[in-house]
């Protein structure tokens, strides 16, 4: 297992590297490098986001659902028996809902991935080197890739980002300074969550609160990850989650509504 995990990271690195070397060694080509390369994930992973789609599509036509709403009234005091039930309308009706969290739990690899492949190529150590020269291709050439130019506009991607605080100000659990993009990691994370999260008119359900407990703390842990680890992971997370909010929008899914405090209940029925 570790050897195939060590030729996963090895290819990710040599991809890295060969965007690198296309655009040019030059100041900001690594950071372009990883963005292109998350554009890259993206388009890779577009069937399990367009199954994503699919799910969300389902679980908003369910709220509409004459039997389904039936059935909330019904066992609305049950809620053993509401979520049986819920789970047999899933079952008839073909939908999976755990499919709305599938690409996120796909990411988890490639973010672990991303990260050795980032500290691998920047090699900033004799060892790491010795490592790297193992681990690029053949037909690339090391000596006129190494060092990399890991600055990319005012962050070392190899290292945490953080902008110094004025006059010398120190703070010790932000040692890197103001930790501008693990903000922006967790409020783009915490939009795309929230704008392709299906609503929900039923209390009971399960699926509804395991997506709302997620959209609180994955914005949490990415930007914790973000804090910690090299800077960047951060240009990966915000590029894949604005390309993911511009996915679904001109896909014309994202639920603008949900970003807004109780968006997320369904409109009331107009009466006749």
């Amino acid at each position: 297992m570790g050897a195939i995990w060590d030729q996963f990271i090895t290819l990710f690195t040599n991809v890295l590297l060969l965007i690198y070397n296309f655009l040019g060694h030059g100041e900001n080509a690594f950071g372009v490098a990883i963005i292109l390369f998350t554009i890259l994930i993206r388009a890779i992973t577009w069937p399990l986001n367009a199954q994503q789609l699919k799910g969300a599509k389902a679980m908003q036509d369910l709220q509409n659902d004459k039997e389904w709403q039936d059935i909330q009234k019904k066992y609305a005091k049950d809620r053993e028996k509401l979520a049986q039930e819920q789970m047999r309308i899933y079952k008839d009706r073909g939908i999976n809902p755990f499919a709305s969290c599938l690409p996120t739990l796909i990411q988890f690899p490639i973010i672990i991935g991303l990260y050795q492949s980032i500290i691998r190529a920047l090699a900033a150590s004799p060892l790491g080197l010795l490592q790297l020269a193992r681990s690029v291709y053949p037909f690339m050439n090391i000596a006129a890739l190494v060092p990399l130019n890991s600055k990319f506009l005012w962050m070392d991607l190899g290292r945490p980002e953080g902008i110094p605080f004025p006059g010398g100000f120190t703070l010790s659990f932000l040692p890197y300074g103001f930790p501008t993009l693990a903000i922006i990691v967790a409020l783009t994370t915490y939009l795309q969550t929230k704008l392709t999260m299906p609503p929900s008119t039923n209390p009971g359900d399960q699926t509804a609160a395991m997506n709302s407990m997620m959209s609180i703390y994955m914005p949490l842990f990415l930007g914790w990850l973000v804090l910690n680890y090299a800077s960047g992971l951060a240009v990966y997370f915000v590029t894949s989650n604005v390309l993911g909010i511009v996915q679904y929008a001109m896909m014309g899914r994202v639920n603008w509504r949900n970003v807004l405090p109780g968006g997320g209940k369904p409109a009331p029925a107009k009466k006749k």
